[in-house]
């Protein structure tokens, strides 16, 4: 169940030194770098939350800016009015700003339409072994990965290996097409 899921993985990744998540975040970076991508013109990002123990997401969007230098990166600026987040082209002097959900945002900059995007990597806490995941509940990222192409690739990035099964998913749950763990890269 979700909710139980969500505490679970809190926990797990709350124990963990800094030194150790940089160790796992090296091994998640190689193994990404193993995975045969497509060529990726647009990404979607996002900026790990330090309070939360996230993967240095950071790590692997420098790794794709590294592979093709005319990359264009956007990051989610989120409506919680509203619920809804929308992606923002970012640049070298993009000022990010910290929400009242400790997330760092990009201040403005050009909205990017879903179906532009090549690439999302998405946040979780954990993930199970068909590809859905665990986030933190609100459903941000299911509301606009429905609006991406089919072809669009979702991946995420796990210190854990997944779970047998999410039991409760909704109907609206979309599920990762990859997730890399710090041992090995699961395909769905």
């Amino acid at each position: 169940i979700k909710n139980e899921i969500r505490t679970i993985y809190r926990k797990k990744r709350n124990v963990l030194t800094a030194q150790e998540r940089a160790k796992l975040d090296d091994l998640l970076l190689i193994q990404f770098q193993k995975f045969k991508l497509p060529f990726i013109t647009i990404l979607l990002s996002y900026w790990p939350i330090e309070e939360n123990n996230e993967p240095d997401a950071h790590l692997f969007t420098d790794y794709l800016e590294f592979k093709n230098p005319d990359l264009l990166v956007a990051y989610p600026k989120t409506d919680f009015i509203i619920n809804e987040m929308e992606a923002v082209f970012t640049n070298e002097e993009t000022e990010f700003i910290k929400n009242e959900y400790n997330i760092y945002e990009p201040e403005s900059g050009n909205r990017m339409a879903p179906s532009d995007i090549d690439m999302i990597l998405v946040p979780l806490l954990a993930f199970d072994k068909k590809g859905y995941r665990v986030g933190y509940g609100k459903g941000f990222y299911d509301k606009y990965l429905v609006n991406c192409r089919k072809d669009c690739i979702k991946a995420g990035f796990s210190y854990f290996d997944p779970v047998d099964e999410i039991s409760d998913k909704d109907d609206f749950d979309v599920p990762l097409d990859l997730c890399i763990t710090p041992q090995s890269v699961y395909v769905f």
